[in-house]
């Protein structure tokens, strides 16, 4: 009997499609598309351009922080087999993603549902509260499949709200296949995106909002400092 994913019983253990260890050379569709798009490499992983600053000023919705936020922000994101992983991260604000081409897979830590009441959304007002004292339980988590075969459930729209953690991987674009020229999709971010808003999943964290069996299954997916 084939093992079972400790994130979904109805899935074989997650692992990467394409190894991030062994990155293959883009392909001439993939290097066309990086040029023509004008893209460059994301921190998280993958290639990105922002391509939409919203001029109007919102009021900062976060309370620990003042001033104004952009009303929004929009990205191409690209992931491609020889950067086809998106670490887990999350953002204070609510994204919204529109797929363009390609397939992958996106899992969702929702460390919000179990954020203790001394620390809204989880996030700490300062670093003296501990891991332990941040959550009240294991978070929840999410995972599908995005791509263009909506009738078997892949999606062409997915919203995350902030506070989730995200991680990304490509997938091929025909399930069974080993081919991809990469997952291209459009995120807008509400208010704005700014790099203070935004950070990545550490391991003691993910030790403590997920089930020991759960971490080393997505151990992978964690961005190495």
């Amino acid at each position: 009997m084939a093992p079972k994913s400790a994130i979904d019983a109805s899935l074989t253990p997650l692992k990467p499609t394409f190894d991030p260890k062994h990155p293959q050379r883009e392909n001439d569709v993939l290097q066309a598309i990086i040029q023509k798009l004008g893209l460059q490499q994301h921190v998280e992983g993958g290639y990105f351009v922002e391509t939409d600053r919203d001029d109007l000023r919102v009021p900062n919705p976060f309370e620990e922080q003042a001033g104004t936020r952009n009303a929004s922000t929009t990205i191409f994101y690209l992931l491609t087999p020889k950067s086809p992983l998106g670490a887990f991260h999350r953002n204070k604000g609510r994204t919204v993603h529109t797929l363009h081409k390609g397939r992958g897979r996106y899992v969702l830590i929702h460390a919000d549902e179990v954020a203790a009441p001394s620390c809204p959304g989880g996030y700490a007002s300062n670093d003296e509260i501990l891991e332990s004292e941040r959550w009240t339980g294991k978070a929840r988590i999410e995972t599908f499949i995005v791509g263009q075969n909506v009738l078997a459930g892949e999606r062409l729209q997915w919203i995350v709200e902030g506070g989730k953690y995200k991680s990304s991987f490509l997938l091929p674009d025909e399930q069974g296949k080993e081919h991809s020229d990469g997952l291209l999709i459009s995120e807008t971010v509400v208010p704005g995106f700014e790099f203070e808003d935004h950070d990545f999943m550490r391991w003691e964290r993910m030790e403590a909002l997920v089930s020991k069996e759960q971490a080393e299954e997505m151990e992978w997916m964690v961005r190495k400092e």
